[in-house]
């Protein structure tokens, strides 16, 4: 069974503001109200046929390329973020 659901409410539109602001500092065009919607220029840029809807016929390697390419800098932010945290403590 996969749960679907935060344990913080907040935290998911929290993430998407943070890759929103993560990928508009890579240089992607990031739609305010969708910035979820990176993924397909990402996809484009490194040559990964993403599409909206089914992507069965992706393989994990490809998918791991743009998770990979989004999801890196956002956890490097992150460490960012929070030694800073520590630091003002």
């Amino acid at each position: 069974m996969v749960r679907n659901d935060s344990l913080v409410p907040d935290a998911k539109s929290g993430l998407k503001k943070l890759e929103a602001k993560v990928m508009s500092e890579k240089g992607y065009k990031v739609n305010k109200d969708q910035p979820e919607n990176v993924k397909y220029e990402v996809a484009k840029d490194i040559g990964v046929p993403l599409k909206n809807g089914d992507n069965g016929n992706m393989t994990a390697k490809q998918a791991g390329k743009i998770g990979g390419t989004i999801g890196g800098p956002m956890v490097k932010e992150l460490i960012k973020m929070a030694q800073k945290n520590v630091l003002n403590k």
